[in-house]
This record gives structure tokens, sequence and C-alpha cells, in this order.
């Protein structure tokens, strides 16, 4: 998908760490009140959770999909840390409790844990 801003071009996609879209990052869907490919705005990098506000220099483009997928697991991890859960112990629950993994990998480790919630 492309834009126009100020005559220039400029090229859109999904900026999830993840992108769960099977036609890509680049492919969005019209905007409509069930599909899982349209565009939505996500708070970042300071978390709507966090008190971050969508403004200009906190917003980033994403398939609603991605999104709540996103959304999902650092709400999860955030709950985990709360209760002073080392980032093994995350990735240990989060594989017994199979959540997808933000990477695409086959199971979580401490290191994936630490790079899902601070990207």
């Amino acid at each position: 998908m492309q834009l126009a801003r100020d005559g220039q071009l400029i090229d859109v996609r999904c900026e999830m760490p993840q992108c769960y879209c099977h036609r890509g990052r680049r492919c969005f869907d019209p905007i409509s009140p069930y599909s899982d490919w349209e565009p939505t705005a996500d708070h970042y990098p300071r978390l709507k959770m966090h008190g971050g506000r969508l403004t200009r220099d906190n917003v980033r483009l994403a398939h609603r999909l991605c999104n709540r997928r996103d959304y999902g697991w650092r709400v999860r991890i955030n709950a985990m840390l709360g209760r002073r859960m080392s980032l093994e112990a995350i990735a240990d629950e989060l594989n017994a409790k199979k959540v997808p993994t933000i990477h695409g990998t086959n199971r979580w480790t401490a290191a994936s844990v630490r790079k899902a919630f601070v990207s």
C-alpha cells in the first residue's frame, strides 16, 4: 500500500515486530468492522497501558490482528514481571500456555521475552 504525502509516495507497512498477515506486511484490507487485516494505529513507543497517547511521535501502523496479538502478550508479560518472575520463568509459562512467539520461532526464551517486551 502506498500513500501520498506532500506529493511524495510513501510505503506503508505493518510495523509490529511480528506481522501475522499471510499476504505480507504491505497488504491491508479496506477499513471495516470485521477485517483482521485493516490498518490500525498502535501506541508506540509509549504504550497506552503506560499512559501513551496517539500522537505523531507515539504511533505505528499495524494490522488489527497483529496489534491485538502484540497487546495480548505484552499484557501477559507485564503481569508476570509485576509478580517478579524471571525472564526464564516467563518464557516457560508462555510456552506451557502455547502463546504464539513474537518472531515465529518454536519456543519462547528469556532473550525473546526481553526482546518482545522492549520492542
